[in-house]
């Protein structure tokens, strides 16, 4: 087996595939969730804080570093403590790990709904129903005459009616 024919194997497996489409989806989900905390939660919450910009509260590690650059221009100029940048970045993992929190619930409910319902055996179909009909009808009409053929059965045997044996002999 080639190497191109066993990466080929490996790459259409189901999990690999599944795995990927979820990386891409959660790739894309990370950016929704960057700009909730970066574009809507933060700005309101430095509204309320008192208009402040988390992204650029940081202290400066170096004497180069002037106060009021941004977090950007410090950087380049030496080392700083960005705690304003943890603030955002702790608040999106917050957020994306409460809806994954959500997403695991529901799945998790589901999947509780799913084993505690009982097993309903599903209805008969029309054939089968007819079928049934069709041997209990039989049925009913096997036993006058079993009980007609074991009687002429047993007479030409020489056995008494009344003594041979009583049932369904068919």
């Amino acid at each position: 087996m080639s190497l191109l024919s066993e990466f080929k194997e490996f790459a259409m497996r189901g999990n690999v595939v599944d795995l990927a489409v979820g990386v891409i989806i959660g790739a894309a989900f990370g950016r929704i969730v960057d700009s909730v905390v970066n574009d809507l939660v933060m700005p309101l919450v430095g509204k309320i804080v008192g208009n402040v910009d988390f992204s650029n509260l940081y202290v400066p590690l170096s004497d180069r570093i002037t106060d009021g650059l941004g977090l950007g221009d410090a950087r380049k100029l030496g080392p700083v403590f960005a705690w304003g940048n943890f603030i955002t970045v702790l608040i999106n993992f917050m957020i994306l790990a409460f809806i994954i929190f959500l997403l695991v619930r529901g799945m998790n409910s589901l999947m509780r709904r799913k084993i505690a319902a009982p097993f309903v055996p599903p209805a008969p179909t029309k054939e089968e129903v007819l079928l049934t009909e069709i041997r209990d009808s039989l049925k009913q009409l096997a036993s006058p005459l079993a009980a007609v053929v074991s009687a002429g059965t047993a007479a030409s045997n020489g056995i008494d009616a009344a003594t041979a044996p009583k049932g369904n002999t068919l």
